[in-house]
């Protein structure tokens, strides 16, 4: 059974979502909706002993999976977690549970259709996550914008075919670049497109910061990282709640993924190079973005800014190099941190601008007001999440946050304090629209007939709430996991490649 946990993985949500598409219509709809729950709480269910039968003390590759695909170019169905790769497989079957649940009244047209996207997409996305080998990965990696694409398409609000074409475009093109990369190095091996080969291979600066800028255009627009990152706010604005809460949770972590799997490891010594390349703009996403969001007028809009934001503390943890050649470990170790919180924050955050959405029809701010005294349990879980939004201690916010503070303080001061700016602006933000949406008096009639979360929503919030809380009062089992395979890395990464 431990042999194929990653194929399970993989493979049992994309097969449940083709048996949910082949209930059909809509006349269907009640057991595509049971189907999909139980193909994606199976879907989670087999991801949960990766993480009970990890070997943390024992780096590298673990669960491999092996088998010729393409033999004459060498290219092979190889999969494999470490103990980064394998909290996002968990983290990303996990939301795709959640998403199901919360699709499962507000979805009314197509909604086999609706939950097979997304089981699908969950398949895709563990298969980047767990791919070991190059072409397994970009096949991967590009064929999970398709669900996405037709889930802001189809389901999404009135400007979501420009949102979904725009959304498609941005990282497809980005895309291209890497798989350019991915022949050169498969070449200069002598015929492989193993990532662990990729990763060995001696190369001069030049040939690396080429890779670096084609790596850099792949996994930045997917972060996104300031200044590629206007097709974010779009598609979060007009995908439906399921899709938001997939595409703040998920989809961004792969291009934080990508850093550290492909760009920092292949080409260690141009990535030393320019890091402080990647620290000015982490920077921008930090401070110039947290601004942005000050100013939004729709609640959506203002937690996709946050995203960048947060997404930009990611990256800066990532590019701290200590002495110009060392990355620090706790930063790096808190960017993983923040990252799962950020699934957890952003899953919990759009959900609950859901929750309000399917009452009112309305994502403005200013058609609410007094949400709290009509919804006083709701207003309570979201109170938790902004909270942790903001970074609070004791939520799961808090932990990466201060732990890439720490780290960056050892590497530079001014990064530190720049960076730390994020807390103050995300505090600012965050509970500004929570007082002007949830505080005050009753605004108006839709506000006046509002009604509590209904046991579906309140069981949603709560699982999150557990997983926000339980990972900020205890954080140790997700550094625990990871500490091996992120040493392995800083090591791997401070050796030089020139030849």
């Amino acid at each position: 059974m431990t042999g194929n946990l990653l194929s399970l993985a993989i493979w049992l949500p994309i097969v449940a979502g083709l048996v949910v598409l082949a209930t059909g219509g809509d006349k269907n709809a009640t057991a595509a909706r049971w189907l999909a729950l139980v193909g994606a709480l199976l879907s989670f269910l087999v991801t949960i002993p990766l993480f009970t039968q990890f070997e943390s003390l024992h780096g590298g590759m673990q669960f491999e999976e092996m088998k010729p695909w393409i033999a004459s170019f060498n290219i092979n169905y190889h999969l494999g977690v470490d103990g980064i790769s394998m909290l996002f497989v968990i983290l990303n079957s996990f939301i795709t549970l959640m998403v199901i649940l919360a699709g499962w009244q507000v979805i009314e047209k197509r909604t086999a259709q609706y939950m097979a996207a997304f089981l699908i997409m969950s398949g895709l996305i563990n298969g980047a996550f767990a791919a070991m080998d190059a072409i397994l990965f970009y096949v991967f990696f590009e064929a999970m914008l398709i669900p996405m694409y037709l889930i802001i398409g189809i389901w999404g609000g009135p400007r979501r075919v420009y949102a979904s074409i725009k959304f498609f475009l941005y990282t497809l093109l980005g895309s291209l670049l890497t798989l350019v990369g991915f022949i050169y190095l498969y070449q200069k091996t002598g015929g492989s497109f193993e990532i662990a080969d990729f990763q060995r291979l001696p190369l001069d600066m030049s040939v690396q910061t080429y890779l670096l800028i084609a790596f850099f255009f792949a996994f930045a627009v997917k972060v996104p990282m300031w200044p590629v990152h206007t097709w974010l706010p779009d598609a979060h604005v007009e995908a439906p709640t399921g899709g938001s809460m997939v595409l703040a949770a998920i989809t961004l972590k792969l291009g934080a993924y990508g850093f550290l799997r492909f760009a920092l490891p292949i080409a260690p010594d141009a990535s030393r190079e320019y890091a402080w390349v990647f620290v000015a703009l982490s920077l921008v996403a930090v401070i110039y973005i947290g601004l942005v969001a000050l100013v939004q007028t729709d609640m959506k809009k203002l937690v996709a800014y946050s995203s960048i934001s947060h997404m930009g503390f990611v990256t800066l943890g990532f590019f701290m190099f200590a002495g110009g050649t060392q990355m620090n470990q706790y930063a790096v170790e808190g960017a993983l941190l923040q990252m799962i919180s950020h699934g957890f924050v952003s899953a919990a955050m759009f959900f609950c601008i859901g929750v309000m959405y399917d009452r009112v029809h309305s994502r403005k701010i200013a058609d609410y007001g007094g949400v709290a005294n009509k919804m006083p349990i709701f207003a309570s879980f979201m109170m938790l999440f902004a909270m942790a939004n903001s970074g609070l201690p004791g939520t799961s916010g808090f932990a990466g946050e201060f732990m890439v503070i720490l780290g960056a303080v050892q590497v530079n001061f001014w990064y530190a304090f720049a960076g730390a700016t994020t807390l103050i602006f995300g505090a600012a933000y965050t509970l500004w629209m929570y007082k002007r949406v949830l505080f005050g008096e009753v605004a108006n009639d839709h506000v006046e007939h509002l009604k509590d979360v209904n046991s579906r929503e309140f069981l949603i919030l709560a699982v999150l709430a557990v997983a926000v809380l339980g990972m900020g009062l205890y954080p140790k089992p997700f550094v625990d996991v990871m500490h091996v395979s992120v040493n392995d890395l800083i090591w791997h990464v401070s050796q030089s490649k020139l030849h």
